[in-house]
Parts: structure tokens; C-alpha cells; sequence
């Protein structure tokens, strides 16, 4: 028997619930503009309901991320890509999600057409960039990301429009936002690139981190030089000390005894197995152990 798109979101709620990172992003209210998304849009539900894997993990990505489905905020959308249902967050959604969590201050990005005159004053300065907002700009030749840090300082990066088209050509979402959101995509390119400059924050590398599943994109390393070998290691370790800690994990929802222990452990499991096969396990211990603990308080 086949279950509404309505239904389908409903049976989310403990696994949002579980993964929850800022608490202002509540089940009530993304719940609904999730079920709004997907009765707006027919191809969106259908692709819901025949890859539910994408739909659930997007919907958990929001309350793990920490960010909104209000299409009045624009800063993150449901939206169907390669057969599968994807949480695509704005560069304003990266840029929020960076000031909420306290990485910068204040931080702003745009584009730099032929007709602007632009200055740039290093990387610690804001540049000069003065243009007929209303007058005809030309063509886009690049774009710039300035933010303010914690520190009062501030920091630019700057992209070509020839490293945006590179950028562009490797992504997933090249016929899809990349041809009818050419700006909007530009600027989120160049606020990626941007972030790995700025102070650390779990939610905004978690953002880029699906971000990048999703569009398929290349991301340059930033880190110093290492060999093939030592880099296949240091995975190899990484991947095990993850494996071993999330089986601690999945211990200690076996032995939770409230469903709030229960919640607790699984979230910290979820994060940690982001992007791993491991993570269907993880959530196959959640739901039996869930199941037990409701049996157990009838």
C-alpha cells in the first residue's frame, strides 16, 4: 500500500527530532514546508516517493545543518536532482549559517560585471567596488566575498569568472540552477571557496559538505602536500576510529532506557557517519532499539 508525500514526512519526525542542532529549527514548522514543497511541486513528491533515502536524509539534513525550509528566508530548498531529492542551500543560507554559528561577524557577496570599477585592496581589506546599480553593467568577469571575523577583521576572496565557469563545468547541477540561476549559483561557488579561510564551524562544513555531495563538485585541497600513501592511511585510520567510536555508539542505544537517551546517542551517531554506507546501519539499530523502547513503555 502506497503512502502520501503528506504521510511520508510525518514518519520523519524522530529522526529530525534526533539530529537537531539548533533549536529554533523546529519539526512543526519545517515539517510543513517540506509537505509545501512537495505538493507544489509533482516531480518533486514522485521523486520522494521512489528514492524515500534521499527525501528522509535531505529532511534530516535540515535539522542536522540547522537551517530553514521557509521560502521566505531563502536559504535552503527542496529540489529534485538525478533521480533523488537534495537539500540545496542558498550562498545567503552558507553566509547565515556562518554568522549564526559565530565564524564571522557580518559578510557579503557579489558579482563584478565589465562596466564596474573594482579595486582590490588585499586580502585583509575590503576592496572598492563602486557601479551603476541601475545602468547598464556589462558582463559578469568575476565576483568577491568579504566577511568581518569575530576579530574585526576582515577577509576577501576573490573569484575570475573563468575559475566560476571551472567550477561550473564540473558540477552536477550544470543543467539544472547552473543555467536558470547562473548568478545565485556564482555567488555560492565563491562563498565555498571563502569559508575555508574562515574560523571553523561544524554546521556551515556540514552545509558545504552536502552541498558538494549533491553538485558532484571538485573541491581544490587546501591542506600541505602529503603522498598517495599517506593520505590512503590517514583515511583508512579516520574511517576506523569513526567505525569503532560509532559501535560505542550503537551500544549505548541498545542500552539507552529513556527514548531521550535513545535521541541523544543517535544524533551524535547520524553526524559522525555522514556520507558513509555505515550511517543505514546506524539508523536500522535507531529504529530497532526505538521500536523496543516503545514496546517497553506500553
Amino acid at each position: 500500500m502506497s503512502i502520501s508525500i503528506v504521510e511520508f514526512v510525518k514518519q520523519q519526525e524522530p529522526l529530525f527530532v534526533g539530529a537537531v542542532t539548533d533549536q529554533s529549527v523546529t519539526w512543526a514548522k519545517e515539517s510543513q514546508f517540506a509537505i509545501q514543497y512537495f505538493q507544489r511541486n509533482d516531480y518533486l513528491a514522485k521523486t520522494a516517493l521512489s528514492n524515500p533515502t534521499s527525501a528522509q536524509n535531505a529532511i534530516i539534513n535540515v535539522a542536522a545543518i540547522g537551517i530553514t525550509l521557509n521560502p521566505a528566508s531563502k536559504l535552503a530548498y527542496l529540489v529534485p536532482r538525478d533521480g533523488m531529492v537534495c537539500l540545496d542551500i542558498s550562498y545567503m543560507g552558507l553566509l547565515h549559517l556562518a554568522q549564526s554559528t559565530g565564524s564571522i561577524k557580518w559578510g557579503q557577496c557579489k558579482l563584478v560585471y565589465s562596466n564596474d570599477t573594482y579595486e582590490s585592496n588585499g586580502l585583509d581589506t575590503a576592496p572598492t567596488h563602486k557601479y551603476n546599480a541601475f545602468g547598464d553593467r556589462g558582463d559578469v568577469v568575476g565576483g568577491y566575498c568579504t566577511v568581518k571575523t569575530a576579530d574585526d577583521d576582515y577577509l576577501t576572496e576573490e573569484m575570475s569568472l573563468a575559475e566560476i565557469k571551472a567550477t561550473e563545468a564540473t558540477s552536477k547541477a550544470k543543467n539544472g540552477p547552473w543555467k536558470n540561476f547562473w548568478e545565485e549559483m556564482a555567488r555560492k561557488t565563491i562563498v565555498k571557496r571563502a569559508s575555508k579561510y574562515w574560523p571553523r564551524a561544524e554546521r556551515l562544513d556540514n552545509a558545504i559538505h552536502v552541498i558538494n555531495e549533491d553538485e558532484g563538485v571538485f573541491q581544490e585541497p587546501v591542506m600541505q602536500h602529503k603522498s598517495e600513501e599517506d593520505i590512503r592511511e590517514d583515511e583508512r585510520r579516520r574511517q576506523q576510529e569513526v567505525i569503532d567510536y560509532v559501535q560505542t555508539l550503537c551500544d549505548e542505544m541498545a542500552q539507552a532506557e529513556s527514548m531521550d537517551d535513545l535521541k541523544r546517542v543517535f544524533a551524535d551517531a547520524y553526524k559522525r557517519t555522514a556520507g558513509m554506507k555505515l550511517q543505514q546501519n546506524v539508523q536500522a539499530i535507531y529504529a530497532e532499539c526505538k521500536s523496543k523502547l516503545e514496546v517497553t513503555s506500553e
